[in-house]
């Protein structure tokens, strides 16, 4: 059992909110741990947000992946430090995004934008139209905003930078 195989497992546990995308793409999955003496797994991973409800699914599913491979002696540690940010969410993550209908995040967590309320220019993942505008700073989840393309009229959710 190596940390590479672990890996590989944890890499297909997706988001129960978002199930296009897995841990791994959206830069929840930290690190794995193998204790060499028990061969016990604990699995680092960071919430999107302090509180978000779907980490206790995550954690459920983490394990059931582990378990459906034969490994028993799991731990799931949540850490808040350092921060999540969007900037983890990787290529493939962002593109699964907007393939699924949620605009990835336009714009870098060093942007000051989104600490001063700037709407940022979001392009309508259904058309590709940058005449976006915010409809609500919250989505169908706390991480997303809801917007509305000005030309196909569509209705869609932003993932916020953060």
């Amino acid at each position: 059992m190596t940390k590479e195989y672990i890996y590989k497992i944890l890499e297909t546990v997706c988001d129960p909110e978002i199930p296009v995308v897995t841990i791994a793409d959206l830069g929840i999955l930290q690190d794995v741990k193998i204790d060499a003496t028990s061969h016990k797994i604990t699995v680092f991973i960071t919430p999107t947000y302090n509180g978000c409800p779907a980490m206790d699914m995550i954690t459920v599913n983490i394990k059931a992946a582990l378990q459906e491979v034969g490994i028993s002696d799991i731990e799931v540690v949540s850490m808040l430090e350092p921060a999540w940010t969007t900037d983890w969410i990787t290529e493939t993550g962002r593109q699964k995004l907007l393939e699924y209908g949620i605009s990835p995040p336009a714009e870098k967590s060093t942007d000051s934008s989104f600490l001063t309320g700037d709407v940022p220019s979001v392009p309508c993942p259904q058309c590709k139209s940058l005449r976006t505008e915010l409809i609500s700073r919250f989505g169908s989840t706390a991480c997303k905003a809801l917007y509305k393309c000005k030309d196909c009229l569509e209705p869609f959710d932003y993932f916020k930078c953060h």
